[in-house]
């Protein structure tokens, strides 16, 4: 498929799926468009056998724009059969229902928040309850309270959080607040999962034995995504920094990981070593959650490691469009309603795209310890996400640029110690010791620069009005200037081809 087909496909579906994110348009709409596209198919092949000297070219992108819309519309009609449910009439009841825990408990402040799959009705409920007694992945229990709907919140700068729709993503259309709750049995979950997930609890126990708080959560979100214990105070600072990617397994730290890991399988012959590095990445990508971010990051890093070992080119921003459209096909929803999805992509887009323009007007930063590297993805992916983030948040943060450069060039080598001080706890608690000691340096480096960086007067500000037109008009005027610019550039090979050694 060629590059304007890829993309006019891809484009087509991704519309489809926000257009009915937005308006339910009805099946009999979706069929429509999709039979409307056929019938322009058909036009085509018969316009192409009467005239086949002629390029009927717009009509076939314009067929296959109308089917890749329709089926966007379709995919979208699917997600929505689960919303259905028996529970909607019980609603503000008191009730007895029985389900499974199917995500891993976290802890947010003072509560413990668990999902659960109501057995009775085959959907999700989000359950509010205290931090004890302790409840654990696959665990069956019983759940005797108030069913509520979730309801949409006012954020602290005022701005509505449809987080109704956010849940929705992932099944969840239920909540309770402090129920009743009594174990009934454990391990209904998938093993896989279950022994994943122990493993990491017992991981992060090695080395918050010899890093004291907050360091030792601050290098747990940076190895696995492990928040729940960073505390609000430094939630917020990381936030008005903008370095809160780094604690949740941003693409940055998948990155790292998965270097690490396929460097780990090198010694191993070429096949051998890659089928290793695939499973240990999804491995991971399991054992922290799966959330969109992680997804996205493992699927481009799997990508990557497909490309080298069949000694291809790799075109990174193809493998980005590819891995979200995958992710969009799996659940249609992410598109609107997951933010980390969304920064995520718009981010790694960003990267691709603006970090080798930016990169030539820095080169009076020095490399060496990636300084200008770290620079250069900085700037390059807050210019590209800037728009999104005023229109989520409202907020743009004035230091995030000299916060980024200073603390990311002590995250590798600190992921990396505290990943041995782990690991070597499992051995000996002595041996891991050194590791932990040189991890905690640097993790309280990086701690100070964030509190003394979020101290700074006017280090964010507030963006009262920004809406939703004005943020699709900000990325449509800089397609418009990128394809501009391309049409006066003389042919060159393309910023965004990676060549991938053998």
């Amino acid at each position: 498929m060629g590059q304007p087909m890829f993309l006019v496909a891809v484009s087509g579906f991704i519309g489809g799926v926000a257009l009915h994110s937005f308006f339910d348009v009805g099946a009999a709409f979706s069929l429509f468009v999709v039979f409307l596209g056929i019938s322009l198919f058909v036009y085509y092949r018969l316009k192409k056998r009467q005239h086949p000297g002629q390029d009927f070219k717009v009509t076939l992108l314009l067929s296959v724009s109308f089917i890749c819309f329709g089926l966007g519309l379709i995919r979208y009609d699917i997600s929505l059969i689960d919303r259905e449910s028996a529970l909607t009439r019980r609603i503000g009841e008191n009730v007895e229902l029985s389900g499974i825990v199917v995500e891993e408990p976290q802890d947010r402040e003072n509560m413990q928040r668990l999902v659960v799959e109501i057995e009775e009705a085959e959907t999700k409920a989000l359950v509010w309850t205290t931090f004890y007694p302790r409840f654990e992945y696959g665990d069956r229990i019983s759940v005797s309270g108030i069913l509520k709907e979730p309801q949409n919140f006012e954020s602290e700068n005022g701005r509505t959080f449809d987080y109704r729709s956010y849940l929705a993503k992932d099944g969840i259309y239920f909540e309770f607040m402090r129920p009743e709750l009594e174990p009934v049995s454990k391990d209904h979950g998938s093993v896989i999962k279950k022994y994943l997930f122990g493993f990491k609890h017992a991981f992060v126990e090695n080395f918050k034995e010899s890093i004291p708080e907050p360091s030792s959560s601050l290098l747990a979100g940076l190895l696995v995504g492990e928040k729940s214990s960073l505390g609000k105070d430094l939630e917020n600072d990381l936030r008005t920094v903008g370095l809160i990617h780094m604690v949740v397994l941003s693409g940055y730290n998948i990155t790292l990981i998965a270097d690490f890991i396929m460097k780990i399988f090198a010694f191993l012959p070429r096949a051998l070593g890659h089928t290793f590095g695939i499973i240990s990445i999804i491995l991971f990508a399991l054992m922290t959650g799966g959330s969109a971010t992680v997804v996205r990051a493992t699927i481009m890093a799997l990508l990557a490691v497909a490309a080298r070992s069949s000694a291809r080119i790799y075109d990174v921003a193809r493998a980005l469009i590819i891995a979200g459209t995958v992710m969009v096909i799996h659940n249609p929803k992410i598109l609107i309603f997951d933010p980390s999805f969304q920064l995520s992509f718009m981010a790694t887009l960003g990267l691709i795209i603006l970090s080798p323009k930016v990169e030539t007007r820095l080169q009076w930063i020095p490399a060496k310890y990636k300084l200008r590297e770290i620079a250069t993805a900085t700037i390059a992916t807050q210019i590209f996400v800037l728009p999104l983030l005023l229109y989520m948040t409202g907020m743009f943060s004035l230091i995030s640029l000299p916060a980024n450069i200073l603390v990311l060039i002590a995250v590798p080598y600190a992921m990396l110690l505290g990943f041995f001080a782990g690991a070597l706890g499992f051995v000996s608690f002595v041996a891991s010791l050194p590791f932990a000691y040189v991890a905690y340096a640097l993790l309280a480096y990086q701690l100070t620069l964030v509190e003394f960086f979020a101290s700074l007067p006017f280090a964010s500000i507030a963006i009262p009005y920004f809406p939703a037109w004005l943020m699709v008009g900000v990325y449509l005027c800089g397609v418009v200037f990128v394809w501009w610019r391309n049409r006066r550039r003389v042919p060159t090979v393309p910023d965004n081809i990676i060549y991938l050694p053998e």
